[in-house]
């Protein structure tokens, strides 16, 4: 079957913050034969990690997640729900055959409080201030001018240039100013240049969006990504959307339910790398940043693997999810990257 047909699955019963990823390159589409239903993944390893849940009715979770399992069991393979929320948690967690871990949450506002947030932080309304009094304004691009637009291009590109590790995909494709038709893009021009974008997906089952990336160029005055954020959440709110998320911030504590506790191994793992990932990935900053904002809400994201203990097999599996390449050599082309940087920081000095 097509990716359009994947896309109307998606827009039709999409719930899952991350559902209208699945339309990104690189997913493996996988169809139900007994229901309107479907399944994005990659198989690494062994395992098929799942973006998310499945797309379906919620009535009918049940039934598809037994078919697919059979499939992958039959395939040999092991399944891991990467990316899930509580719908697809609650209704597994009562089963042994199954370990669940939290790997970070997500903040969620609805977009008619947005004014009152706003109103009430004023190093925010000093923020859009600073970028405003630069010149800078939003408006939104229709999807023919944004589409493969050599500017929006230009900023994506320097903004890869700033990340720590080589491009990353599966749930965090950057590569999605091809794909427009049912996204929506907020640009950020100083004098018509310009200066960073924002590009918003559609969670259709929850009348919200996801901010899939925000990103910026070298020359984008302070307070441009929050004229940005502000722009776009004014302009769904306006629409009557009741939900919106900047997507995940990994390793985040926040809206972790109590007696949720991650294997022993696995928190002294993540521990070590929130502590000394930084030259990688700046987890600390990224929560920060979108902490800032004021959620109403924190909502936990999980990993759910099909096995009694969750194993580092199905770690390294969600892990080889995201790069082109072993994990391991991405971290080693993200260490050389950094070396390489701060040699130049040094010389420069």
């Amino acid at each position: 079957m097509s990716v359009q047909r994947a896309r109307e699955l998606v827009l039709k019963y999409g719930w899952n913050a991350t559902a209208y990823q699945i339309v990104n390159p690189g997913i493996t589409h996988w169809y139900s034969e007994c229901n309107d239903a479907m399944i994005g993944y990659v198989r690494k390893v062994g395992v098929r990690v799942v973006a998310g849940s499945p797309v379906c009715n919620k009535a009918l979770l049940p039934e598809v997640l037994s078919e697919w399992e059979a499939d992958a069991k039959i395939a040999g393979d092991k399944t891991c729900y990467f990316g899930a929320a509580d719908r697809l948690k609650d209704l597994l967690e009562s089963s042994k055959n199954y370990s669940t871990v939290s790997l970070g949450s997500q903040p969620v506002w609805n977009p008619s409080n947005w004014d009152n947030i706003i109103r009430s932080h004023s190093s925010l309304r000093a923020q859009l201030s600073r970028a405003r009094n630069k010149g800078v304004t939003v408006s939104e691009w229709q999807e023919d001018r944004a589409t493969q637009n050599p500017e929006l291009r230009r900023v994506l590109d320097e903004w890869l240039q700033t990340r720590g590790l080589p491009t990353l995909h599966f749930l965090v494709e950057p590569e999605t100013l091809s794909l427009m038709s049912d996204r929506r893009a907020f640009v950020a021009e100083q004098n018509g240049r310009v200066m960073g974008f924002t590009v918003l997906c559609p969670i259709t089952n929850r009348n919200g969006w996801l901010t899939e990336q925000f990103p910026r160029g070298f020359d984008a005055p302070n307070g441009t990504v929050e004229l940005l954020m502000d722009t776009a959440i004014r302009t769904v709110a306006s629409e009557g959307s009741k939900y919106i998320t900047m997507g995940l911030v990994p390793l985040s504590q926040n809206g972790r339910q109590e007696g949720e506790e991650n294997p022993a191994w696995l928190k002294v793992l993540l521990a070590w790398v929130r502590a000394h990932g930084r030259r990688f990935y700046n987890f600390g900053g990224l929560e920060n940043f979108k902490a800032k904002f004021d959620p109403d809400y924190w909502e936990p994201i999980y990993a759910i693997s099909q096995e009694r203990h969750f194993s580092i097999h199905s770690l390294y599996a969600i892990a080889a999810a995201f790069t082109d390449q072993s994990p391991i050599l991405t971290v080693a082309a993200g260490l050389g990257k950094a070396v390489r940087q701060e040699w130049k920081w040094m010389t420069k000095k």
